[in-house]
């Protein structure tokens, strides 16, 4: 490890948790229906922040519909010193039912080693280890330096699909999306894959109004029934996506145990998982269908009545390397093909599809990054996957392609994030700051060999 670096880190973790814990303090909620002031506020803060690690040239890129993304630069020390784009977002999703909180969720509150609070995992404990990396140079790192703040993440916003169409103000060698963590605390993970995503509504129309179910009932056709017997064929027996075309592959790198998973899900005692083949294809390289809803009528006011129309929202998760509007289209033919007793679904798109994301991790800055993550945490890292999507990411991708994307950062498996009671471990957090501190390091002297 480099002489004094760890040392700084250290002595920088104090004022680091204390900024983290103001950050945290701030409800920066960039959704519909919330006030928009505290976003302004925590943009106010980063910008600080960011001053004070030594990013004089800050800017705004102000897009319609959206908050602020916070830009920087530091240029690169010398001509053949690499650029890092160093990426994070400022917002955070809303508390929820408040009741279920061991401790307010905007008092960050420090027990055992963590800090709790909404938002403080995801994302600025990782906004704040971009910062502390910066300090631990003075703000000097040996590499150029990019900042992309952004400031709506978690409701969603134009920016998504802002980096392709302007691909200059991305330049960079790599990227390091702090967006992410540590498969098990102290295990230092690198992401290398991203799920795409997709939504569909099914709808189903029979009848034109409700009949009684007794006078009715049988010949006339039931729009709910109709409905789940299509959604039924989505799946084989043993609860695999039965849709043709989408891909799976067997997942190669880290993964949890089936008991880990239990634990993590929630999943109720004696219960089995769903489907077949490695837990990793099932959540990360290969596809996932949900029916995330269902419209029809509650049970508790449900008349006796054969019912006229139904419709539920799909949402299936697409291999990393499956083109997101491929499985689209391969969904919704699978889904007009069904006939079920005879009656046609209607199927449509909702909302746009958003593209995975699979790294190539055999360049410089990879090797770099083993390098940086081997020295934070005492032992070789691994690679893991996300099933969930970032779109902005392959946004990123096709902005910069001979750029390598780095997704690492302070939360783990157990930080609760968009949950009650999120939080952050100490330990993480200062394991990232040095991880990402050793990577300016490590990719500048690779890049000058």
């Amino acid at each position: 490890m480099h002489d004094g670096l760890e040392a700084r880190v250290d002595g920088l973790m104090d004022g680091l948790c204390d900024d983290l814990k103001r950050l945290t303090r701030i409800p920066s909620i960039a959704f519909p229906g919330y006030p928009a002031e505290p976003v302004a506020e925590a943009h106010d803060a980063v910008v600080a922040l960011l001053r004070d690690a030594g990013v004089q040239d800050i800017a705004a890129l102000r897009l319609p519909d959206t908050a602020p993304v916070i830009t920087g630069h530091i240029p690169p020390p010398t001509p053949d010193a690499p650029t890092v784009l160093l990426y994070a977002h400022y917002d955070v999703q809303p508390p929820g039912d408040e009741s279920l909180w061991q401790t307010p969720p905007f008092e960050p509150t420090e027990v055992d080693g963590a800090i709790h609070g909404r938002g403080v995992a995801d994302d600025k404990a990782n906004l704040m280890a971009h910062i502390g990396a910066l300090r631990a140079f003075g703000g000097r790192p040996p590499v150029g330096i990019r900042i992309v703040f952004e400031g709506q993440e978690e409701y969603g916003s134009p920016f998504d699909d802002y980096p392709a169409a302007h691909p200059d103000e991305f330049a960079c060698d790599a990227m390091v999306v702090g967006d992410m963590g540590n498969i098990r605390a102290g295990v230092g993970t690198l992401t290398t894959a991203l799920r795409g995503v997709v939504d569909v509504i099914v709808e189903v129309r029979t009848i034109a109004e409700a009949k009684h179910s007794g006078n009715f009932g049988g010949p006339a056709p039931d729009a709910l029934k109709v409905l789940v017997a299509g959604l039924a064929r989505l799946h084989d027996h043993d609860g695999n996506v039965a849709v043709p075309g989408l891909l799976r592959h067997e997942w190669g790198g880290a993964g949890w145990t089936d008991e880990e998973f239990r634990t993590l899900a929630g999943v109720e005692e004696g219960l089995p998982l769903v489907g077949t083949g490695g837990l990793g294809e099932r959540l990360w390289s290969g596809p996932a269908l949900t029916i995330t809803g269902l419209d029809a009528p509650q049970v508790d006011t449900a008349a006796s009545a054969v019912v006229p129309y139904a419709r539920a929202k799909l949402n299936l998760r697409v291999h990393p390397r499956q083109d997101a509007f491929e499985a689209e289209q391969l969904l919704i033919d699978f889904l007009s093909a069904l006939r079920p007793y005879g009656v046609p679904l209607t199927v449509r798109r909702s909302g746009e599809p958003g593209a995975g994301f699979a790294a190539a991790t055999e360049g410089p800055a990879y090797r770099a990054a083993h390098q940086a993550l081997r020295a934070a945490w005492g032992k070789d890292p691994v690679h893991a996957a996300a099933g969930g999507s970032i779109p902005l990411v392959a946004s990123l991708a096709a902005a910069q392609p001979q750029a390598e994307i780095l997704l690492f950062g302070a939360q783990d498996s157990l930080c609760n994030l968009h949950g009650p009671n999120e939080r952050v471990l100490i330990s993480e957090l200062r394991g990232t700051v040095l991880a990402e501190a050793e990577f300016f390091r490590a990719f500048a002297e690779q890049s000058a060999e």
